[in-house]
């Protein structure tokens, strides 16, 4: 009981300053420890992660990779019924992605003899940071591989903390994940991203980490690209006086026991409802079994109070939130207002847990703010653009002068004289 009055002192309102801040001081406060780590794994290489592995995880590594036989073994583990459930995830997963794939190659003719078009290519390798240690996480297993596997890459490696959950490794066999090493944090970036004896570099590294983990992927976009900052987990809800009070708690909890560091925002145009929800929230938490988990978590969270619906929308792109529950008289109308949201959830019965697991859509999402400016993971990010031209001498002609007029003014003679030599009817073309 004394842990639950020490929650209602925690649910209180907060300004967009104070929550944003929240979400953005602890990757920056480990900066220097990343760096640290980052640059033991440069130099020592396997022997770096398995030191660093027995600091932090606590467990002494006879090998990194995750060999075939430990895969198969790993099903022999697992309950058949949360197999299917994998597969049945897999399925949805991978029809949603899927619809997301350009055309390998479009090519347009846009005016006489000029086509133009893009060329879609996969990415050969890249890495999926799967988290572990609070819980296991064989969702975010699909969530990252599948798109990877949906775009075709050739190569899927993921890194996951040791020791790696059978029913992990499960859902990345079902995933499609060609390789998998029994390491976690900082240092597991640092592996995929430079490369040791045993892991090879990749070229771009997706998932979700702590702040150790988002860090570290920040600090090697030198090396490797990443998907973007994808922190330890939120949520803001949009409600007006139709929200469903009961509802929207069950939200906060679900996101609130991810991690100490989650943060969840409800915002309203109903000063009702704040009480509404603290009261279920109370009730909820009593059968939590991540209670102090929780408890921590709704320390960086609370409520914000609109004047109007607008402005309730105007709050919300100024957190762009990784996750957005929207509970609104018309949703529909509320959802065209939103331009800063990782994922949206629309209407009552719109559970986030649903896209963290199985409607189909990704839950590797950018956190702290960082919905302002990337996307949620998808196939794109696993796939790279090629502008493709082709032009005939009709072509030419027809945008010759343009190009030879401008290179000239540029002073970049050679850039004019290449099209000129093409257009000289003695160039022998």
């Amino acid at each position: 009981m004394p842990a639950l009055l020490m929650f209602v002192h925690m649910w209180k309102a907060v300004s967009i300053d104070t929550w944003n801040k929240k979400r953005t001081q602890g990757i920056s406060s480990v900066k220097e420890t990343v760096e640290g780590i980052i640059e033991k794994v440069r130099n020592d290489g396997d022997r770096a992660l398995i030191s660093l592995t027995e600091q932090f995880d606590h467990v002494t590594l006879d090998h990194i990779r995750v060999s075939e036989e430990e895969l198969d073994a790993a099903y022999e583990q697992v309950d058949t019924r949360l197999i299917e459930y994998l597969i049945e995830a897999e399925a949805r997963i991978s029809r949603f992605h899927e619809m997301q794939m350009p055309k390998e190659l479009w090519l347009e003719e846009v005016e006489p003899g000029v086509v133009l078009g893009v060329k879609t290519t996969p990415l050969e390798r890249i890495g999926a940071y799967i988290p572990g240690g609070r819980a296991a996480y064989p969702s975010t297993a699909l969530m990252c591989a599948i798109p990877a596997r949906v775009a075709g890459v050739s190569t899927i490696c993921c890194c996951s903390p040791p020791p790696v959950q059978p029913l992990t490794l499960v859902a990345m066999d079902i995933a499609g994940v060609d390789e998998v090493y029994s390491i976690g944090g900082a240092q597991a970036v640092a592996a995929m991203a430079l490369g040791t004896e045993t892991i090879k570099p990749v070229e771009k590294i997706v998932g979700p980490g702590n702040v150790f983990v988002t860090m570290a992927k920040m600090l090697l976009r030198d090396s490797a690209e990443i998907d973007f900052p994808a922190g330890p987990s939120e949520i803001a809800i949009l409600a007006d006086s139709t929200g469903n009070p009961h509802f929207i708690a069950a939200d906060i909890l679900a996101q609130a026991e991810h991690d100490p560091d989650a943060a969840c925002i409800l915002v309203t145009t109903d000063e009702d409802l704040p009480l509404k929800v603290w009261t279920s929230l109370q009730g909820q938490l009593r059968a939590e079994p991540r209670f102090e988990i929780i408890e921590k978590a709704l320390e960086n969270s609370g409520f914000m109070t609109a004047d109007s619906l607008s402005k309730g929308i105007d709050m919300i792109n100024a957190l762009a939130p990784e996750h957005l529950a929207i509970q609104v008289a018309d949703p529909l109308n509320a959802l065209s207002g939103i331009r800063n949201a990782g994922s949206v959830f629309v209407g009552p019965y719109a559970a986030v847990a649903c896209g963290d697991y199985s409607s189909g859509t990704n839950h590797v999402l950018p956190t702290a703010g960082y919905a302002r400016i990337y996307s949620g993971l998808d196939v794109h990010h696993f796939c790279k653009r090629s502008s493709v031209q082709a032009i005939s001498r009709e072509g030419l002609d027809n945008i010759g002068d343009v190009v030879e007029g401008l290179a000239d003014a540029e002073g970049l003679h050679a850039h004019a004289e290449s099209v000129r030599i093409r257009r000289k009817k003695d160039a022998g073309l």
